[in-house]
């Protein structure tokens, strides 16, 4: 997209450039169920400045203040003044568990362990939201123009490990993110093959969420449904790669390079689903201001998404298609989004007494 369209489509937040706040340096964390990213940012208003930053694997850690103290170790020379992480998970009460990690982090347990008072934990898809206002034109790619005249609420649909959603309700003047959980709502099948993968997960758990779907468990599962109902054929040569490679990404890559028929299926499949539940979220957010398509998949898929098939399933949305095509589409082109907005949040929360 370029550049000269940003300010259509990035947010401006109340937070953003608030005189109110002094320059402060941040240690922004983006804890996902397969890695960790932390940063030093020096934060002064909306403006980031990325000092240092480093990546971890989620699962060799057993806490965030581990993760903290792992990034210490390895950057000793400044401590921040506060610490603010976006994590995959619902925050209640400045608590939260990690929803594909056997993690349960707290504010009050990160002060006590690294002795820094200003610690914020939100939701990774509301670190994401803030994300919006770091972004450059570059960062994001238009899958529809939409009509930008028609100003709104906004919406982020981010499948990746799991699957997040998040809101942006919109006063007229400023965004207000807010985070949901609506990855965890059912799935809402619709022909019959929808009907026999449904039932085909139902013997597997006990309720079949858009998760279960739109993910990178979501691709491996409809590559299993495939292989085992339909009775699919795997390559030997895709089988031999799940055994040193990534499952996902073996089948994503083999679907956009068109080098095995069961890939491309999975992921036909894969790309209506999100098309489907980013449809249903920009009905119930009425997202007329945009819906943004972030997490780690939609990046790497972007051939597919390009395809007039995920506009299509997108636009399929009963009587009210006028209206989900007034919304612009964008794909998040940034894997840094969350990270760039939990420092972005922390910059300007509320300091605590």
């Amino acid at each position: 997209m370029a550049t000269d369209n940003q300010a259509m489509y990035l947010p401006t937040f109340a937070r953003n450039s608030n005189p109110a706040f002094p320059a402060c340096c941040v240690l922004a964390g983006d804890l996902g169920g397969t890695k960790t990213n932390l940063a030093l940012y020096e934060v002064n208003g909306g403006a980031l400045t990325l000092l240092q930053q480093a990546t971890y694997h989620s699962a060799q850690y057993n806490s965030l203040s581990q993760l903290i103290k792992a990034f210490h170790e390895q950057y000793p020379d400044r401590m921040p003044d506060r610490i603010s992480v976006g994590v995959a998970g619902p925050v209640m009460h400045g608590k939260a568990a990690i929803t594909n990690l056997p993690m349960e982090i707290s504010e009050a347990a990160i002060a006590e362990a690294t002795g820094i008072k200003n610690v914020y934990l939100i939701n990774d898809l509301e670190a994401t939201a803030y994300g919006l206002a770091t972004l450059q034109g570059d960062d994001l790619v238009t899958l529809h123009k939409g009509d930008v005249t028609i100003k709104g609420n906004m919406a982020i649909i981010a499948p990746g490990t799991g699957l997040g959603e998040a809101g942006l309700y919109y006063d007229g003047e400023r965004y207000f993110p807010f985070a949901t959980e609506g990855g965890h709502s059912d799935f809402s099948p619709r022909s019959a093959q929808d009907v026999a993968l449904h039932n085909y997960l139902r013997t597997k758990v006990p309720v079949v969420s858009w998760e279960h779907l739109v993910s990178g468990m979501g691709i491996l599962n409809i590559f299993n449904y495939l292989k085992e109902v339909e009775q699919v054929e795997v390559p030997t040569w895709m089988a031999e790669a799940f055994t040193t490679q990534d499952d996902a990404a073996v089948i994503s890559i083999a679907a956009v390079e068109n080098k095995a028929a069961i890939a491309t299926q999975t992921m036909t499949l894969f790309v209506k689903y999100l098309a489907r539940e980013t449809s249903n979220l920009m009905l119930k957010m009425k997202a007329t201001g945009g819906i943004f398509l972030g997490g780690g998949i939609p990046p790497k898929i972007l051939p597919l998404l390009k395809s007039p098939t995920f506009y299509q399933h997108y636009r399929d949305g009963d009587r009210l298609f006028e209206l989900l095509e007034t919304a612009p589409l964008h794909v998040i082109d940034n894997d840094k989004t969350a990270l760039q907005g939990a420092a972005f949040y922390g910059g300007q929360a509320q300091p605590r007494a």
